[in-house]
């Protein structure tokens, strides 16, 4: 299983940062009008702006410039799930929330971190 998230092209990523990322500063990067695109899980910041399904109109552009651990789990693009809180969840959407940490870790550069997030793993 140690395969199961790997890209079908390696990727050659970036040592991860820790530089802190204002909540305002993700936001503006929402992938629209040529911004970056980042998406938050756990208080990790990933660079996912070569993906154009996070950019405007894309199929994930709900998850750009916000913390998307919630709708992660619970695999969700409903906007009211789209938020930083996910310790109340059940184990197998904590799971879920895990595996999709790894795959991004396996395909994004990591940026920063939310500055104060109270949800990091």
């Amino acid at each position: 299983m140690a395969g199961k998230f790997e890209p079908k092209v390696p990727v050659n990523l970036d040592p991860p940062k820790d530089d802190p990322i204002s909540v305002e500063e993700l936001a503006k990067a929402n992938g629209t009008e040529g911004q970056k695109a980042y998406v938050a899980i756990k208080g990790k910041v990933y660079d996912v702006s070569g993906n154009k399904a996070y950019r405007e109109g894309g199929s994930y552009h709900v998850f750009a410039g916000k913390d998307a651990s919630r709708a992660l789990a619970k695999t969700s693009t409903k906007p009211e799930d789209v938020r930083p809180e996910w310790q109340d969840l059940d184990d197998k959407e904590k799971q879920t929330l895990d595996d999709w940490n790894t795959f991004f870790s396996k395909r994004y550069n990591v940026v920063g971190v939310v500055q104060g997030a109270t949800n990091l793993a």
